[in-house]
Parts: C-alpha cells; sequence; structure tokens
C-alpha cells in the first residue's frame, strides 16, 4: 500500500505544490496582516493539496493516451501500467472531496468560490485540445492560490491586491510556455496545441520573456499596494534574478537546463515571495 501510494504522489508530482502553495499562504498572510490561526492554516494546507492532487490526477488520466505515445513520457505511472485508472479516479474524487471539505471549514465565500476555481484546473488539462492559450489557463488557475488563501482569512474579496493574482497568471504562463518547449514537435504532430507548437520555441520563449517582465512588475505594485517594506522588495531583486537567471541558462535550440529552470528556480521564486511577504509584514 505505501509503494502504491509513493507512486500515485510521484505520479502527480506532489513535492511540486511547493509552487502554489507559497502564494496561498502569501494570500493569507497579506488577509490577516500576518500568520492566521493554527486551524485556518491547516484548512489551507489541505485544500491547496486537495485541490492540486485533483487537478494532477485528472490530468493524467485524460492525457494518458498521448503520455503513452511521448518518448518523454511514456515511461509515466499509468502508461506504465504502474497505476491503474481505477486507482488514479479514486485518488481524484477523495482529493476534490478533501478541498470541499476543507473550503466548507474556512467560510462560506471560500465555499461558493470553491467549485468554479477546482474547475479551472481541471478545465486546463483539456485546453491544450483545442487552444495555444492553455498555458495562461494554467496561469488563471494558479492565480486562485493567493486570492484562495486572502479569501480563506478573510471571508471576503475587499482589500485582495489583484497585482498579485495577475503576476502568478503571469509567471505561471511564462515558465508553462517554456516547459512545452520539451513537446513541441510531439503536440504538432498529435494535433495538441501550445505557444512553441503553434508559433515556433523562438516566439515562445519570447512571449515568455514578455509574461515574465509583467509579473515582475506586476509583483512589484504588489508590494506598493500593500505597503510592504524593504524586506520584501530585497525579495523582488531575488525574483526577478532568478527570473532572468531561467532565460540565461534556457535557450530554445538548448533545452538541456529546462528541469532546474522550470523546477529549481520558479519552487524558488514561489517561496522567496512568501517569506519576504512574512517578514515584512512581522517588521511593519
Amino acid at each position: 500500500m505505501f509503494k502504491k501510494i509513493a507512486i500515485l504522489l510521484e505520479m502527480i508530482k506532489f513535492k511540486h505544490t511547493v509552487f502554489a502553495l507559497p502564494f496561498a499562504f502569501m494570500g493569507a498572510f497579506l488577509a490577516g496582516g500576518g500568520a492566521p490561526g493554527a486551524v485556518v492554516f491547516f484548512w489551507v494546507v489541505l485544500a491547496m493539496a486537495g485541490a492540486r492532487t485533483c487537478a494532477m490526477g485528472f490530468n493524467r488520466i485524460v492525457d494518458a493516451r498521448f503520455d503513452k505515445a511521448n518518448p518523454r513520457t511514456a515511461n509515466r505511472a499509468i502508461p506504465a501500467g504502474e497505476v491503474k485508472i481505477g486507482e488514479a479516479w479514486a485518488m481524484v474524487v477523495l482529493a476534490g472531496l478533501l478541498f470541499f471539505v476543507a473550503c466548507y471549514n474556512l467560510n462560506s465565500l471560500t465555499l461558493i468560490l470553491s467549485p468554479f476555481a477546482l474547475s479551472l484546473t481541471l478545465i486546463y488539462s483539456l485546453t491544450k485540445r483545442f487552444t495555444w492559450l492553455c498555458h495562461v489557463v494554467l496561469g488563471i488557475a494558479l492565480a486562485f492560490s493567493p486570492l484562495g488563501g486572502f479569501v480563506a482569512v478573510k471571508g471576503s474579496l475587499v482589500g485582495f491586491p489583484w497585482a498579485l493574482s495577475l503576476g502568478v497568471l503571469f509567471w505561471v504562463a511564462g515558465f508553462d510556455a517554456i516547459y512545452a518547449c520539451l513537446d513541441a514537435d510531439f503536440d504538432r504532430e498529435a494535433g495538441l496545441h501550445s505557444l512553441p507548437s503553434r508559433f515556433g520555441r523562438e516566439k515562445a520563449f519570447n512571449l515568455a520573456v514578455f509574461f515574465h517582465v509583467l509579473a515582475f512588475a506586476l509583483f512589484i505594485a504588489t508590494g506598493i499596494a500593500c505597503e510592504l517594506n524593504y524586506f520584501y522588495y530585497i525579495g523582488i531583486f531575488f525574483t526577478g534574478s532568478a527570473l532572468f537567471y531561467q532565460h540565461l541558462i534556457v535557450k530554445p535550440k538548448d533545452l538541456s537546463r529546462i528541469q532546474m529552470s522550470f523546477f529549481t528556480m520558479n519552487g524558488i521564486i514561489s517561496l522567496t515571495l512568501f517569506i519576504v511577504t512574512w517578514l515584512s509584514l512581522a517588521t511593519s
């Protein structure tokens, strides 16, 4: 049983929750002017874990036939036969239930918004079938992370820094467009849509740069709107450096270091912005 659980967690890349969870914490801390209570914090963690597990499990199910045909993804758990479709569906349903239970235990507005937020994360998995704007859809889905954290604490959207969610949107759209370059040729042949499969890797990288410049500006705007202090802007400096480094080490014709770009640098960005927000609020 433990081996199966480990395979399921690896299948959905559970450790990559680090991309969205810090932004949910960031929204929660901004709503309360500091750390929320332990009970709220607990339910926020469970809501995020449930939503991401549900969405990633659904993604693996609906993309199983494409994953099997793609040499890069053929060894994933479902096409490799390590996880049965029924087992994956059970995980998706249970994770979805966990998400709704967590939202119920937070407040009424969180529960009202929960179906829309979860639907977006599920719909993303289907968008590559009909639009190259799939990266933007994923960005919108993850933009609900800080918004959800904020609403979980405050029970209201009043005072929410919308620049933060917009920043997350363009940050995600940028790095997802870069990552999609790995499958540009396969996607084109399979009739799937993405920026690199539609416009080529060079243009996809250029658009990713544009998205990341917008994200950087919006993260600065968040600090201004929330009146955060110098700790936050130290974090902004490191965020800008990490974004720049991503585009420095990965090129359209050289994707060999894309794992460092996608996982390491983006994990650093989300954690850094949360930590410096916490420090800023704690020292103001």
